[in-house]
């Protein structure tokens, strides 16, 4: 697991603080969100999984690179 998916990353050019906020500040708050999976016993795709950090329900499982192409959820 990479972690929360919803920080958008900052341009190349950003302010340092900017990048700081994105690289090492999560809220880590519980229940439903997205976050960054890494399929490595499988077919070693990246996936945006939403579940919930309490129950560890599953909501939805896409493709992050689909993500990227306008589609998924």
């Amino acid at each position: 697991m990479k972690g929360d998916a919803s920080p958008v990353r900052p341009e190349p050019d950003a302010p340092v603080a900017d990048w700081h906020s994105y690289v090492h500040l999560r809220a880590n708050t519980k229940g439903r969100h997205r976050e960054f999976w890494h399929h490595v016993s499988g077919c070693r795709r990246w996936l945006v999984a939403e579940r919930d950090t309490v129950s560890h329900e599953v909501f939805s499982v896409v493709d992050a690179a689909s993500l990227k192409r306008g589609g998924g959820t």
